[in-house]
């Protein structure tokens, strides 16, 4: 007999090892295995959680509220102890993003940003901070992957003019001039991206800038740099101007494949000399994903794009299939290495929800629509253990379906995703013809603009009302591009910031 919950749930988490599952309506935790309910908690207002490593800790955060009777407010991130139910320590953590603390693999330690200074604890001994690292100002850090030795990414930005930069460091030796393993200083960043690879001997760091002062992109730009353990550093040099949509680190730790330049992007993996190895050519993509074996590599147009992928063999550079995903919002791989999910979720796309399971061969084996009225908010596939799942020789076959698979078709009209389902009437044939020159819509498309809303935050308040305003300045565009108006690239890179924008939105108003 397995655990169901029938309540509304906008957040759920499994343990890493996918024994353990929770969710956030009231909070509950239960043993996969057998659905047996773990524990309770009576925690109604709760957002996220997080479960530690090993599962000794549960983490949960809820919005950060204060009232005139309780102006200090109260402590909103929670750290339970999973044996024994109890509350191990709270904290006051105001921002939704990094809101969670990073574990060591083994909960060796465990890592907390506390006013742009990093607070480190060990063994789950939350109530003595074992150490600090303190320079300028820590904006940002990344915990590297694994256990001992732990080593840590760091990133300083620049103040009065002077270069940002980002080092790496092993805990615990943050002392002295030589201390960091690696440095690299560079000019152009206003917010910055690390990213550790799997056996943590190296770091990528997508840097970006809020304005681009040579006027080539509406939204700024953004620079790759390689940092290793070992002292050796780069400016990752990409051959086609225009924004990086995606990095992503292969499994194997040798390379990485970015995903880059103006409309049709790019995409390249390059090895850890930053040479290029394959360049996969131009195409409506944003988005690059390795399957956990790292066998094979989708690349993919999701956002404002149409949901295109293309699969390939990273072993042979041979593509294998090119299904379509339109509307997708979400994808991700099974363990397995054999299937992936797409899904169509909100708050990014109320209407149209659901999720297919398919085969990397471009076959649909399952689909789920979710009922009219309803909504669909996360697809999660349950994690296994390393080495569950062998690698598998790759097929080029499709897999056999009685769903087929979804190869590009040809360009049809244009119909709102509320009603593709529906009969065509004199007054959807009428939209139709008006707008037959339009593509299919994605999920940044059609999603409204929500209603102005304040949030007692005047400087929230002030950046909400500034994405909405660039929303609305995007939609004007796309109803004079509909109107047959020929656009500017500044205007076509503006229009395709749509989706980044709408993620922004959202983590506003979830209080960011």
């Amino acid at each position: 007999m397995y655990y169901r919950d029938t309540r509304p749930s906008k957040h759920v988490a499994f343990s890493n090892d996918g024994s353990l599952f929770g969710w956030c309506n009231g909070e509950n935790v239960v043993k996969v295995t057998d659905g047996t309910l773990v524990r309770s908690f009576d925690l109604p207002k709760t957002s996220f959680l997080e479960f530690s490593p090993q599962k000794k800790v549960l983490a949960t955060w809820h919005q950060y509220t204060k009232t005139q009777d309780d102006p200090q407010g109260d402590a909103n991130l929670q750290l339970w102890d999973l044996q024994s139910g109890k509350c191990i320590k709270t904290f006051y953590q105001k921002k939704a993003d990094g809101w969670c603390p990073s574990w060591a693999q083994d909960e060796s330690i465990a890592v907390r940003n506390v006013n742009n200074e990093l607070h480190f604890f060990e063994d789950n001994n939350f109530e003595t901070i074992a150490n600090k690292l303190h320079l300028q100002k820590v904006s940002e850090y990344a915990l590297s992957p694994g256990s001992k030795p732990c080593k840590v990414a760091v990133y300083v930005p620049g103040v009065k003019g002077g270069p940002s930069f980002v080092r790496l460091y092993q805990y615990p030796n943050f002392g002295g001039p030589t201390a960091a393993l690696a440095n690299k200083s560079f000019f152009k960043a206003d917010r910055v991206t690390m990213l550790w690879n799997a056996k943590a001997s190296a770091v990528l760091v997508t840097a970006s800038t809020e304005v681009d002062k040579t006027g080539a992109s509406y939204y700024g730009e953004q620079t790759l740099h390689y940092l290793a353990t070992n002292g050796e550093s780069a400016v990752v040099q990409l051959p086609k101007n225009g924004p990086i949509y995606d990095v992503a680190w292969s499994p194997s730790s040798i390379e990485f494949c970015v995903v880059y330049g103006f409309m049709p992007a790019k995409a390249t993996v390059f090895n850890l000399k930053c040479d290029p190895v394959f360049d996969f050519g131009t195409g409506p993509r944003n988005a690059a994903f390795y399957s956990p074996q790292g066998h094979i590599l989708v690349l993919a147009g999701f956002g404002n794009l149409q949901g295109h992928m293309e699969v390939w063999d990273i072993k042979k550079y041979k593509q294998i299939s090119k299904p379509q995903a339109a509307d997708s919002t979400h994808f991700s791989w099974c363990p397995d290495g054999e299937h992936i999910v797409t899904a169509t979720c909100s708050p990014r796309l109320r209407v149209c929800n659901g999720f297919k399971i398919w085969h990397y061969t471009g076959t649909v084996l399952y689909k789920k629509d979710v009922p009219s009225g309803s909504e669909l908010w996360e697809v999660v596939w349950q994690p296994s253990p390393p080495g569950t799942f062998p690698e598998k020789p790759v097929k080029y076959q499709a897999a056999p379906s009685e769903l087929g698979s979804t190869e590009a078709k040809p360009a049809q009209a244009y119909r709102p995703p509320a009603l593709r389902n529906k009969p065509v009437t004199a007054s959807a044939k009428l939209e139709a013809k008006s707008e037959a020159s339009q593509p299919e819509p994605s999920p940044s498309q059609v999603t409204s603009i929500p209603p102005a809303a304040t949030s007692g935050d005047p400087e929230l308040d002030k950046k909400i009302k500034n994405v909405k305003k660039k929303l609305k300045a995007i939609e004007e565009l796309k109803e004079q591009q509909a109107a047959g108006k020929p656009m500017q690239k500044n205007q076509i890179e503006k229009m395709q910031k749509e989706s980044q924008l709408l993620k922004e939105l959202e983590d506003l108003e979830l209080g960011l």
